[in-house]
């Protein structure tokens, strides 16, 4: 444990945050698994909107900061490749 006072405060932050991002990284990880099912199954609609939602969810979490834009970028060129693939 910081003995240090900025560090005990330091901490705090970081703690604070983790959790903050926990959020959205999570919310963004169920969004992306919903749609890659929904992409492997019949329902091409139901595809098209749970990758919509998807892409929406890992935008939010990019604009955030809790992951890299580009990584952002990366999985939503993954699911629409995926769902062009599907058809």
């Amino acid at each position: 444990m910081a003995n240090i006072k900025s560090a005990i405060k330091r901490n705090k932050q970081n703690e604070k945050r983790r959790v903050r991002n926990r959020v959205y990284r999570g919310v963004a990880r169920t969004f992306v698994s919903r749609a890659r099912v929904a992409i492997s199954g019949k329902d091409e609609e139901a595809a098209k909107a749970a990758t919509l939602a998807a892409i929406s969810a890992l935008d939010k979490a990019a604009q955030k900061g809790v992951i890299h834009k580009n990584n952002a970028a990366r999985r939503k060129s993954r699911l629409m490749k995926l769902l062009a693939t599907q058809k």
